[in-house]
C-alpha cells in the first residue's frame, strides 16, 4: 500500500473511532435523561398519592373545626395548584403550597383534642406520614438522578455532545425556603 493510502485508511479509524466515542456518549447521556424522568414520574406519584389522601383528612377534621373555612379553601387551591403543574419546576413550586397549607391544617388539629382522639383521623395521618416519607425518598432518588444525568452532560467528551444535540442542566428538587427556618415550639399551649 502507499503512503497516500495509510494516511486515508488512518484517518478512517480515528473517525470511526471518535464517531462511537460520540454515539457511545449520546447513549449514556439518553440512558440518565430517561432515568431522571423515570424519578420524576415516581415523584408525581407519590405527590399524587398524598394529594388524594387530603380530601378524606379535610372531611374529617370538617365536621370538628367548620369556622376554619379559609384553610379548606387553600388546601383545595393547593391541591388544584399541584394537580395542574406541568414541569417539575411548577410541582416543586405547588408541592410548597400543599406543605404549608397542610401545616396551617395541622395547627387546627391541635386545637381539637377529640379530633386527635379520632380513628378515622389517626389512620389519615399515618397514611399521610407515609406518604411525606415516601415523597421524602422519592426526591432524594430524584435528586440522585438528576446528579448523575447533570454530571454526564458537564464531562469532557459528553459536554461536546449534549452542546451539540441540546441536553440541557435539569434542577434538583429542592426544599422550600421556610424549611431552613428553625421551628418555634411553645410547650406551654
Amino acid at each position: 500500500m502507499s503512503r497516500n493510502m495509510w494516511i486515508v485508511v488512518g484517518v478512517g479509524v480515528v473517525v470511526a473511532l471518535l464517531l462511537m466515542q460520540g454515539v457511545s456518549a449520546y447513549n449514556g447521556i439518553v440512558r440518565n435523561d430517561i432515568a431522571v424522568n423515570e424519578k420524576w414520574g415516581q415523584v408525581q406519584n407519590v405527590l399524587q398519592r398524598r394529594a388524594d389522601l387530603i380530601p378524606n383528612l379535610v372531611q374529617s377534621v370538617k365536621g370538628y373545626a367548620a369556622h376554619e373555612k379559609e384553610i379548606f379553601e387553600n388546601i383545595a387551591a393547593s391541591r388544584a395548584k399541584l394537580a395542574g403543574a406541568r414541569t417539575p419546576e411548577d410541582a416543586m413550586k405547588a408541592n410548597a403550597e400543599v406543605s404549608s397549607a397542610l401545616s396551617r391544617l395541622l395547627l387546627v388539629v391541635e386545637n381539637y383534642p377529640l379530633l386527635k382522639a379520632d380513628q378515622t383521623f389517626i389512620r389519615l395521618m399515618d397514611e399521610l406520614a407515609g406518604a411525606e416519607n415516601r415523597i421524602a425518598v422519592e426526591r432524594m432518588r430524584y435528586n440522585e438522578a438528576v446528579g448523575t444525568f447533570n454530571t454526564s452532560i458537564r464531562v469532557f467528551p459528553n459536554s461536546l455532545v449534549a452542546g451539540f444535540t441540546g441536553f440541557k442542566t435539569k434542577p434538583f428538587f429542592e426544599a422550600e425556603a421556610k424549611a431552613k427556618e428553625v421551628p418555634k415550639v411553645d410547650f406551654g399551649k
